[in-house]
């Protein structure tokens, strides 16, 4: 499967929703894991600002790349950022979309502005 890595380094990323646990199974309500490390994988919101475009995306990460001192509505740094396109059938309708990972999501700064 394809894997776009991300260059997040002059985009502004700020923290919409606190990490949360990603559930596997709403039913069940299974924690999922990483496939290599069995770790347990977490959710992030954020809103992503580059080149003044912005998109709300959802970032995976491992639990273990959740740092302290993480407030929301202040920026963040997603080391690793990754896209990966999926698609899938789910009860008969084509489904799509673009899944993102990062190894961590850290406490960041704003990107300083270019001198013109």
């Amino acid at each position: 499967m394809r894997v776009i890595r991300i260059d997040a380094s002059a985009a502004t990323i700020l923290l919409t929703e606190a990490p949360v646990p990603k559930v596997r199974d709403r039913q069940t309500g299974e924690i999922a894991k990483d496939a290599v490390s069995g770790e347990a994988l977490m959710t992030v919101g954020v809103v992503y600002v580059d080149e003044g475009e912005s998109s709300l995306i959802k970032v995976t990460v491992p639990e273990s790349g959740v740092t302290d001192g993480l407030t929301v509505g202040a920026p963040v740094s997603l080391p690793g950022l990754i896209a990966r396109p999926w698609e899938s059938v789910f009860n008969g309708q084509q489904r799509h979309g673009i899944a993102y990972r990062a190894t961590a999501v850290a406490p960041g700064a704003f990107p300083m502005e270019q001198a013109g």
